[in-house]
């Protein structure tokens, strides 16, 4: 006896997009048993996680901060995993971003312009991009997997920049700490409002919404990403190309990765340490399937994976949580998000080991998040 899947003749659309609340659900319901299975009382935890956050302005200020890299970076990726090309390395771009719009408060920290700024924010983007195109070019060069090859630039960047703060660019005045020079006054995202932890990084969050909205939603190349997405042959018969759209994929993913880098960095870390990162480029992936590739439903499920980040270190602080549970909590959004949406496209059969197995159609990852 064997489970298989078999392809539903229609899918339902009301159920595809109440996905992701059921997800949810599911992963709040599954939450509060993991809690209690660990001796902490599930509705105090849930509430610390979900709720408590929510109940102070500041703490919404911080929602956005945390939000704004986790919604960069997937608007990015959903580029990418709608034109079937898959970008796994975005952690990675996202470090080499920082590390790359850094240059100037490191060599260059006496400089005092409004100049400065903008600079820094397009060589962050111009150093995301690049290093995006690094597997790109391995892709479409010599055919490697770009799940291998983007992945495996995320331990290069982490270790390029850990070496950075730790040698060369570490600050001389700072005690043998392995961190840069103080960023000056130029070289700081200023806040918007209220208590400051809300920078213009979540203003560049909301213009790359709707940037990536309007090019997939009323350009030839968005009408381009999505043909390519659904079927490479189609796309080649329309004549567009495989070649141009995954360097197209991976340089607007990474420099929107390295635009989160270097914005985070400016604007509430202030110099570059050893770790940047608690996982965005990571947890956006999660961000991207979860707002079914949409931009505007991804700038929802941003908030709903910031609050996930600062609900954790809430929890960690008053009920001496650990830190991974909230990884443990992302991973199982995601889990029951992919076991929604298959069981929206398949149903389960057991079927006798002796009959033979029926293959199962390829999907695109635009059926998928549908």
């Amino acid at each position: 006896m064997r489970l298989e899947l078999i392809r539903r003749p229609e899918r339902s659309k009301a159920m595809a997009l109440a996905s992701p609340l059921i997800a949810l659900g599911l992963t709040v319901i599954t939450g509060a048993i993991l809690f209690g299975a660990l001796g902490y009382d599930p509705l105090r935890a849930l509430y610390f996680y979900f709720i408590e956050p929510l109940t102070e302005s500041w703490s919404l200020e911080e929602l956005a901060a945390k939000a704004a890299p986790l919604v960069l970076i997937a608007v990015g990726l959903s580029v990418c995993f709608l034109s079937n090309i898959w970008n796994i390395g975005a952690e990675g771009q996202y470090t080499f971003g920082a590390i790359f719009g850094a240059i100037i408060p490191v060599y260059f920290w006496e400089w005092d312009s409004f100049l400065v700024l903008p600079l820094m924010m397009a060589l962050g983007m111009l150093g995301g991009a690049l290093y995006g195109a690094i597997p790109a070019f391995f892709k479409t060069r010599f055919g490697t997997n770009e799940i291998l090859t983007s992945l495996m630039l995320v331990y290069v960047a982490d270790k390029l920049l850990d070496w950075l703060v730790r040698g060369p660019w570490r600050d001389p005045g700072g005690y043998n700490f392995p961190e840069s020079r103080d960023f000056t006054e130029a070289s700081i995202l200023p806040s918007l409002i209220g208590y400051g932890a809300m920078h213009w990084g979540v203003v560049f969050a909301l213009v790359a919404v709707a940037a990536i909205a309007v090019m997939l939603g009323k350009t030839l190349k968005g009408f381009e990403v999505k043909v390519l997405g659904q079927s490479a042959r189609a796309g080649a018969f329309a004549g567009f190309s495989r070649t141009r759209m995954v360097y197209f994929g991976f340089l607007v993913s990474g420099a929107l990765a390295g635009l989160a880098g270097i914005a985070t960095v400016s604007g509430s870390v202030q110099q570059l340490q050893p770790v940047i990162s608690p996982g965005y480029g990571f947890t956006a992936i999660i961000v991207a399937f979860l707002g079914r590739l949409n931009p505007l439903g991804i700038l929802i499920a941003g908030l709903v994976l910031a609050l996930t980040y600062l609900g954790g270190e809430a929890a960690q602080v008053t009920m001496g949580i650990s830190d991974k549970v909230a990884r443990v909590f992302q991973g199982m959004l995601l889990f029951f998000v992919l076991g929604c949406d298959t069981l929206i496209l398949y149903k389960l059969r057991f079927v006798s080991t002796k009959q033979t197995a029926e293959p199962l159609p390829d999907l695109t990852p635009a059926e998928e998040a549908l």
